[in-house]
């Protein structure tokens, strides 16, 4: 399999190359030229430069202000009109040794960010890669107020412009179009290429999609509750608070208790599902006055509430419960803190009211309905219908960390068996494969074997059985789909993470995936 990869990479290389000299003026001129050369509708080219390896730059938008790149490449920097009222800044990063494949990059949280890491990383290996600020600078829904097509931009609009106007750019510096088109993002990046996949059908051949934020509205508003459990936004006077020093404790009974379900002790949860904590054991006795070694009744109340799926005001399932073994990771503290979540509050002022200021004092199972039926941009992006996708051959991969405090796992399986149902197909294996990274955190990071290629600083080995990228470059490209995906852990040990529902099982000696 990794041969054929390899193969085919020097074919394309043959093919495609504009040169290894990141000296040749030839190249360096081309580059230069486009900044006046291109005439793509609605698009304005800001800039074009040629970057030698290993280069500091100055960066668009406002979230830093240097990124740094490893391949010789033509820089392109664009701005694109999408109506009126709004538009998007990207950026185009052509290698010099191009293998004939295009790439698109999501964003992140609220996502204004141009994801300049992941445009150096793709770039490296011989992608085209075109990322964008999805619309409006920085993290926050204020951009969103009152400006629909803005928010029209982040919810599904900016991935398919950059795709479109990127390919052009691509076409007319290397003098021939792309062979395949692929996308990589994870959190509100896999929300938007789950979203390129339902609304924009041809944009990409090969989708990786982590940790997805589907479901969104769901998503903000679950991540209220949870706070509201520990009484925010007054939670220094509650008495359900629990500060963080204290999610030790919870973290490491957490792993007593369902550590060893998998056969082997090594502070990894490969099925959260299986675990069925009880916080009771955390409960201080009568002769204890609560610390930081013992819950009150109180506090084990919300952690029972924590621990289960949140469900709305006629008894429906809302969103799935927090999955036990993420306590340990520092981004509990996004929820956790005492502190209303910020993106839970600007959603509901900036988008959902339209209103500058909002009392979430009273904050409940009523906003979240309310968030839900305004639906604002169409953002859920919890429709299973991808018969268009598979259809045109499209091929979807999705990961997500069994210990991701941000967004449960449950949320990608439930999103797995919408499309099962939808499409009346029960094995979804053809087109579209869900891998479960047990003791992952969020999108990477954690206690398990959470490196397999998906984002920078995750690559251990550039092959398809151990980096997603090139899994899915071998799918589209040699129709040979992933069984497997072999993770890395901090330590070097290594785990093949298996596709739903496929099992992770201990044999004495490694976990294996079996039927």
């Amino acid at each position: 399999m990794e041969l054929v990869v390899g193969i085919l990479s020097k074919l394309l290389l043959t093919w495609s190359s504009l040169g290894s000299n990141s000296g040749d003026p030839t190249i360096r001129a081309k580059c230069l030229a486009l900044k006046s050369g291109l005439n793509i509708q609605n698009t304005t080219i800001l800039d074009a430069s040629y970057l030698p390896v290993k280069s500091k730059i100055s960066t668009l938008g406002t979230c830093q202000s240097t990124a740094t790149h490893s391949a010789s490449l033509c820089r392109v920097q664009f701005h694109t009109n999408t109506t009126l009222t709004s538009g998007i800044d990207a950026e185009a990063w052509l290698p010099d040794e191009w293998y004939g494949r295009f790439l698109g990059l999501g964003n992140r949280g609220l996502g204004g960010c141009i994801a300049y890491d992941e445009l150096d990383y793709a770039s490296s290996l011989h992608f085209a890669t075109v990322a964008s600020n999805n619309g409006h600078d920085g993290d926050s829904a204020l951009p969103f107020f009152q400006t629909p097509e803005v928010l029209n931009g982040f919810s599904f609009r900016s991935i398919h412009v950059e795709a479109v106007v990127g390919k052009q750019i691509v076409e007319a510096y290397y003098g021939r179009p792309h062979a395949k088109s692929y996308y990589v993002g994870c959190s509100t990046g896999g929300r938007q290429g789950t979203q390129a996949a339902l609304k924009f059908p041809e944009d990409f051949d090969g989708i990786i999609a982590g940790a997805a934020a589907i479901d969104f509205n769901h998503l903000v508003h679950w991540t209220g509750m949870l706070s509201r459990y520990l009484g925010s936004p007054n939670a220094a006077s509650s008495p359900s608070f629990m500060p963080l020093s204290m999610w030790k404790l919870i973290a490491n009974e957490v792993l007593r208790q369902c550590d060893g379900l998998d056969g082997v002790f090594d502070r990894v949860i490969t099925e959260p599902d299986a675990c069925d904590f009880r916080p009771e054991t955390l409960l201080c006795r009568e002769d204890q006055v609560s610390s930081n070694l013992c819950l009150t009744t109180a506090q084990v109340e919300a952690l029972r509430k924590i621990y289960s799926p949140l469900y709305g005001l006629d008894g429906e399932l809302v969103y799935p419960r927090y999955d036990p073994g993420g306590e340990g990771s520092p981004l509990i503290s996004f929820t956790f803190s005492g502190d209303f979540p910020p993106y839970t509050k600007q959603w509901l002022e900036y988008v959902t009211l339209n209103v500058s200021d909002y009392n979430i004092s009273d904050y409940g199972l009523n906003h979240g309905a309310l968030i839900d039926s305004v639906n604002a941009g169409d953002i859920a992006t919890f429709n299973g219908d991808l018969s268009a996708f598979r259809d045109r051959g499209g091929k979807f991969l999705s990961y997500h960390g069994r210990a991701d405090p941000i967004i449960p796992s449950g949320n990608s399986r439930r999103f797995y068996d919408l499309i099962s149902r939808t499409l009346s197909m029960p094995n979804l294996d053809t087109f579209y494969r869900l891998f479960l990274v047990p003791g992952m955190d969020h999108c990477a990071g954690g206690l398990g074997a959470a490196n397999f290629g998906q984002l920078p600083g995750t690559q251990t080995q550039n092959s398809s059985s151990h980096n997603i990228l090139f899994a899915m470059v071998d799918w589209v490209e040699t129709g040979v789909a992933p069984d497997s995906i072999i993770g890395t852990a901090s330590d070097g040990a290594t785990r093949a993470h298996c596709r739903y529902p496929v099992r992770s099982l201990w044999n004495g000696s490694a976990f294996i995936c079996q039927e």
